[in-house]
């Protein structure tokens, strides 16, 4: 019988191939989406293939465990690089910004970090992002959101919990409280608002145009507004296209 895993496996298999590849390389956070795309992707090209990269900025040292933990556990040998110091400097080189502008200078780290082990070994950058965060754009533009893959992006947050179970995670990497890691004691949910399960549930609705009216009308229309101003992280850049041709029109 077909699994979700074994699809998600082939997938990955069939991209590196195609791509000519030499195996991915992904960011290791301790938490499970995290540790799904890992086991995965270790399951789909072997160990030796994934380069699993651990990179702390200011990180709670439960996150770093969970993911040395996550990476003993599937049988690959990751990289820790802290980022803390160029964070520190980026933020002193930088003008004044707010709290999330702040924040979104570590995922932004990270993706360059993974591109640059992927660029020097020939490997493709696997995202961790599921349904749940792509359609409300919890994810940050060219940081996270920055990657060749995206082998969880058609499971809401919830399948991901079940997958996890499915394919062996630790149970205290799928049961912790899920955190972008942005700052200290942050979660998701507290972030959003909204529990993944009412978010899940709202979603999945929508999508389907179904009834609405068993859900709070408060928490619909956030969700609605979230979907709609996060659009353009779901799109490429828009690109200029002349009503007529350019030879037509002057230079100024």
């Amino acid at each position: 019988m077909a699994t979700v895993a074994g699809a998600i496996e082939q997938w990955i298999q069939e991209n590196v191939e195609n791509a000519g590849a030499n195996g991915i390389t992904l960011g290791l956070s301790g938490g499970i989406d995290s540790a799904v795309v890992a086991t995965l992707g270790a399951r789909a090209l072997g160990p030796d293939r994934v380069t699993g990269v651990i990179m702390p900025a200011h990180s709670q040292q439960a996150d770093v465990d969970d993911a040395w933990l996550l990476a003993k556990h599937i049988g690959i040998s990751p990289l820790e690089i802290d980022l803390s110091e160029p964070f520190d400097t980026m933020v002193s080189k930088l003008p004044p910004g707010n709290d999330m502008a702040v924040a979104n200078i570590k995922p932004r780290l990270r993706m360059i970090t993974l591109y640059h082990i992927a660029n020097t070994n020939g490997l493709m950058v696997v995202g961790t992002g599921n349904r749940t965060e792509l359609m409300v754009g919890y994810f940050t533009k060219y940081g996270d959101g920055g990657v060749d893959l995206l082998p969880l992006g058609s499971l809401y947050k919830h399948q991901v919990r079940e997958l996890a179970r499915g394919i062996g995670v630790p149970e205290s990497i799928v049961g912790r409280p899920p955190s972008a890691g942005l700052w200290a004691g942050q979660t998701d949910e507290d972030e959003m608002g909204i529990t993944y399960e009412d978010l899940d549930a709202i979603l999945d609705a929508m999508e389907h145009d179904a009834d609405l009216t068993g859900f709070d009308p408060a928490t619909v229309q956030r969700v609605q507004k979230m979907v709609a101003g996060s659009t353009h992280k779901r799109a490429m850049p828009p690109v200029f296209v002349p009503d007529q041709p350019l030879a037509a029109l002057e230079m100024s």
